[in-house]
């Protein structure tokens, strides 16, 4: 059956804008009193409303009465959304004037997320992944990445990913997961942190393949967690075997994008501390740069160097980084803005990477734009001026939101 929705104030469809660099406003294609014709789980057409009617006598017509801009579902292309417990007690010792490595030393940290998870069984940690993903899919969010990583044993790791499997069955939302085993070497393991990763390259990497559930593999690449000499030979396996990579990396020191780029990974995250030289490594590559301004927020550090990046030619997404400890926030929208407005981002340049840009992070090609034959994920914003979006700071959420083709969220009617 062919849908229409509209009419449509404005409709951003983000089509012909190029993957890499810097974007003009100018550059938006805006279709205005427009309706989305879409069938199945895809988009057929996009373009006048009235012409559309008249082309298409039959469809089912999904009229609107109020004013409403249509952007493609937001991507996010980085979270850590299966995890338990808080770290509201590292949050208020930061801002107290502790350091992180003070706070791990006290007991905090990543390790405190690994011990709280741990304590909780499979069906739970679904539940709270789901609860997370639902509340992205009403800020608009259709598609979301998932880590592991607070798991770090062979056992756990399965646990976490497993409940990541489960919860994609209870949500509209699209789950990406990844497996971030490499997110530090746990410390209850007794070897070294290269034993660490060969046992989980040994041993549970096969059974993500076996399983299915995992085609991505994550590190982090940090002097707190793995040097880039421990985690080459690490990746170096999990691309033999047909994993794709992304990488954590120059979120405090640099070294982690220079392996990102050298191995070819689909992205290198986080990049807070990239200077000049990993910025034009990155420009010159494939690899997405993912800018996490939830972090920047989470911890009072710098901002990702987005504008350098996009005018020295990378490709720029941006994620929210969900998780408990740098970046409780989640909101990809407000997030977003507030990058926007410390690295001078145009609009085009936001919308591009919380959309298509992000999803080539994730190496999807089919959704992040309206336009024919993409997946028909796309939301309603309650204003007739696209530029009221971002101008909210992510107060403005859109008020229906629709994937693959069905209505799965709305306070329009």
């Amino acid at each position: 059956m062919k849908k229409l929705i509209g009419p449509l104030r404005q409709v951003l469809t983000l089509d012909q804008l190029p993957l890499k660099g810097a974007l003009r406003d100018e550059q938006l294609e805006i279709f205005t009193e427009a309706g989305i014709l879409i069938e199945g789980e895809f988009i057929q057409k996009v373009g006048s409303w009235t012409d559309l009617k008249q082309e298409f006598p039959e469809v089912e017509i999904h009229e609107l009465d109020r004013d409403y801009v249509a952007l493609p579902g937001l991507v996010d292309c980085h979270t850590h959304l299966c995890f338990g417990g808080s770290r509201a007690r590292d949050f208020a010792l930061r801002n107290a004037g502790k350091t992180y490595l003070e706070i791990a030393a006290a007991g905090g940290g990543i390790w405190d997320t690994v011990t709280q998870t741990r304590s909780l069984d499979q069906d739970t940690l679904a539940g709270i992944t789901t609860k997370h993903a639902n509340r992205l899919l009403s800020e608009g969010v259709t598609s979301i990445e998932v880590k592991s990583g607070y798991g770090l044993s062979v056992a756990e790791e399965l646990k976490l990913l497993r409940a990541i499997k489960e919860a994609s069955s209870s949500t509209a939302a699209d789950l990406i997961p990844s497996c971030l085993a490499a997110h530090l070497c746990p410390k209850d393991w007794k070897g070294s942190p290269s034993d660490y990763l060969t046992e989980i390259a040994e041993q549970l990497f096969p059974l993500l393949l076996k399983e299915n559930l995992c085609t991505r593999i994550d590190a982090f690449v940090e002097k707190s967690a793995f040097s880039p000499e421990e985690i080459t030979p690490y990746l170096e396996r999990a691309k033999q075997l047909g994993f794709e990579l992304t990488i954590h990396a120059d979120q405090f020191s640099c070294g982690g994008s220079q392996v990102a780029v050298a191995l070819g990974a689909r992205s290198a995250d986080h990049l807070e501390a990239s200077g000049e030289a990993e910025i034009k490594a990155l420009a010159s590559s494939n690899t997405v740069a993912v800018a996490l301004p939830g972090a920047s927020i989470g911890l009072g550090m710098a901002f990702t160097p987005a504008r350098k990046l996009l005018d020295q030619g990378a490709i720029l997404a941006i994620a929210s980084d969900w998780n408990p400890g740098s970046a409780p926030m989640g909101d990809l929208l407000a997030q977003a803005s507030i990058l926007a407005t410390f690295e001078k981002l145009s609009t085009a340049e936001v919308l591009a990477g919380i959309t298509f840009r992000a999803a080539a992070a994730l190496g999807l090609t089919d959704r992040g734009k309206l336009t024919s034959g993409q997946l028909a994920d796309f939301i309603l914003f309650p204003t007739a001026d696209y530029r009221e979006i971002l101008y909210q700071q992510g107060k403005m959420k859109p008020e229906g939101v629709w994937k693959k083709g069905s209505f799965v969220q709305s306070t329009m009617y």
